[in-house]
């Protein structure tokens, strides 16, 4: 065999390069569950597109901080991002997360219904929703010491995720404060903050159990806090390759859901159990009381950002997954 031969023969034998690149930022560590399930969305890709597309995961906030999703979309410095509240996406900024009590007994068909509506409002900044978190199950407040009713802050400090969440905070008594997730245990250590808005499972990876213990399982709001992709980045995919990552997207939720609902159960297990932590329920008609103390404050938000039509069909969605 020639020369030439021989390394034709090579080259035809080795696996074909990705010839794609989709670089996904989260903020979630690899400690989190979450993170299992991003590399299990990146396996799914390189599966459906037999390698045509690599999905790299960038944990941790590693390529941009909190509220810089749609910039770091629209600058190219990653394809695939979560998307806060962000003012160039205002029916989603006042939507991502409702003051609603939801049934999550269907929550991937709950979600994947609200990333249609608001798809062609992200259509007109560039971007393509692409993933649905399971923000709902696991958004809660946490503080120092037990706390005799969350609607009377009585002028606490409590980190805030966004708008809806600082509007609650501020008609319960208390001042909302931003705090990026991996800057939240040392203000908490340095009592830059009384009280904690988070996720249970971004909470756990972060160890923030050790500064503040007392959790208050509250189930306020509908969120989901989406993660979107540069519509151009999407575009330039084959259609195959289109509806490979679309595909991925929505097994990896199916995957993810009892999974990370199991983790964050067993993360609130431990810290009650072994690490000196407690979790409260408050009663369903507290719940209702706090979420009626706000909603229509937020509705007329959501009617001026959304339009009528739209704010109904958010309303209505929501309402037909009521508990």
């Amino acid at each position: 065999m020639t020369t030439t031969a021989i390394v034709l023969a090579t080259m035809a034998a080795m696996p074909a390069a990705a010839e794609t690149t989709v670089r996904l930022s989260t903020y979630v560590n690899e400690a989190d569950i979450r993170y299992d399930g991003f590399v299990h969305f990146a396996n799914l890709v390189s599966e459906k597109t037999s390698g045509s597309v690599k999905v790299e995961v960038f944990p941790s906030g590693t390529l941009h901080g909190w509220s810089e999703g749609v910039d770091s979309l629209q600058g190219g410095v990653s394809d695939i991002s979560w998307i806060n509240a962000d003012n160039r996406l205002p029916c989603y900024a006042v939507t991502s997360l409702y003051p609603a009590e939801v049934s999550l007994e269907d929550q991937t068909g709950l979600d994947a219904a609200y990333a249609e509506l608001i798809r062609d409002e992200a259509a007109n900044v560039g971007l393509v929703p692409l993933f649905n978190s399971n923000y709902s199950y696991d958004q809660e407040w946490w503080f120092e010491e037990p706390i005799d009713d969350i609607g009377n802050l009585d002028g606490k400090l409590v980190r805030s995720i966004g708008p809806l969440v600082s509007l609650m905070i501020e008609t319960w008594g208390g001042e909302p404060v931003f705090v990026a997730p991996k800057e939240v245990f040392q203000s908490a250590e340095r009592g830059v903050v009384d009280g904690i808005n988070m996720g249970v499972a971004t909470y756990s990876s972060w160890k923030l159990w050790t500064v503040m213990p007392y959790m208050v399982n509250a189930n306020l709001f509908y969120g989901n806090i989406q993660y979107m992709m540069n519509k151009d980045k999407f575009d330039s995919l084959s259609a195959e390759e289109q509806q490979a990552m679309v595909d991925a997207a929505a097994e990896t939720e199916a995957w993810l859901k009892p999974r990370y609902e199991a983790w964050v159960d067993q993360q609130v297990g431990n810290a009650v159990m072994s690490g000196g932590g407690q979790a409260v329920s408050i009663p369903d008609d507290q719940r209702k009381a706090l979420i009626a103390s706000v909603k229509d404050q937020w509705d007329v938000k959501v009617d001026e950002a959304c339009g009528a039509e739209l704010a109904g069909k958010v309303r209505n969605l929501l309402a037909s997954h009521a508990p």
